[in-house]
């Protein structure tokens, strides 16, 4: 076909907003001018709205495999996932951690080298872990993860985002960044050592910078993305500043995937209330990514 590939847009569970939401941009992709795109799914008689069950979670995790597919076999240049339940998938899938993860095992990548980043207009953030309780955060922060996560960050600012030299920002762990071990170690022993390797391979990493001044409208313009140490100290800032235009970014992969940074709202589904703001900007920054990884191949 002449022209870029489409993008392939999952419906997500089908019990949630996702076939909603992807609907209404269909009679407004003219008009928002998105990249081309084609929906992976099933019409799911038997789903209904607002109840996932076992024939909802089927849909959501066949669509997303074939959306995969059809990006491995070079018919489609990217994919973006539509909401999914990990509960509703992983009690018919036992090994079904999450999209990115399954991502990541679809291309044979390892599940270390999928970095999640959030992006909205006002802010990129990455999470150092993510899915995990915060008493565990401490023990599994290492100089090694802090490393080679902000390498890939690194390279995909440069690849997918077009930043010649990204400025990173570090957050600390500890209120105040420890204030000099007062209030933790893990800055003195293992996130600042890091810094420190990053920037002798010439990365502009900066910090670690205290979290609770990392965010302020004063320090945005100072970085290109930021890197946090767990999930809410990535998110909640994020989503403070953009929570309808978030879009969860997989970095690290061989291929292009986005998601809205929304889950499946079950609550509201089939209300005609849910936005459709996070799904748009989504499509948008996965044509592109995919438009940027074409050019440079």
């Amino acid at each position: 076909m002449t022209g870029p590939l489409p993008l392939a847009v999952t419906i997500g569970d089908p019990a949630g907003v996702g076939p909603e939401i992807i609907a209404e941009i269909c009679e407004r992709r003219d008009a928002l001018g998105l990249p081309p795109f084609m929906i992976v799914g099933e019409a799911g008689d038997t789903a209904r709205t607002g109840s996932p069950d076992r024939t909802s979670a089927e849909i959501a995790l066949r669509a997303l495999e074939d959306a995969l597919g059809m990006v491995q076999a070079g018919d489609c240049s990217g994919v973006v996932t539509g909401p999914v339940s990990k509960a509703a998938i992983a009690a018919i899938e036992p090994g079904f951690v999450g999209q990115t993860e399954f991502c990541a095992d679809s291309c044979g990548a390892p599940r270390q080298d999928a970095v999640m980043m959030l992006a909205g207009p006002s802010l990129r953030t990455v999470p150092m872990t993510v899915h995990c309780a915060l008493s565990e955060v401490p023990g599994l922060l290492t100089w090694d993860l802090i490393v080679k996560r902000t390498r890939v960050v690194a390279r995909a600012m440069q690849t997918d985002y077009g930043i010649v030299n990204p400025r990173i920002a570090i957050a600390g762990l500890n209120p105040h960044a420890g204030e000099g071990g007062r209030m933790g170690r893990e800055e003195i022993e293992i996130i600042a050592p890091a810094i420190v390797q990053l920037r002798t391979e010439g990365i502009d990493a900066t910090g670690p910078h205290p979290a609770d001044t990392l965010f302020a409208p004063h320090k945005r313009g100072s970085y290109d993305v930021a890197v946090a140490m767990y999930h809410d100290q990535a998110l909640v800032p994020l989503k403070a500043l953009d929570f309808d235009e978030g879009v969860n970014v997989t970095l690290g992969l061989p291929i292009v995937r986005t998601s809205p940074d929304h889950g499946t709202a079950f609550d509201i589904a089939g209300k005609g209330i849910a936005r459709p703001d996070a799904m748009i900007a989504a499509i948008r920054m996965a044509g592109e990514i995919a438009a940027r990884r074409a050019a440079l191949a």
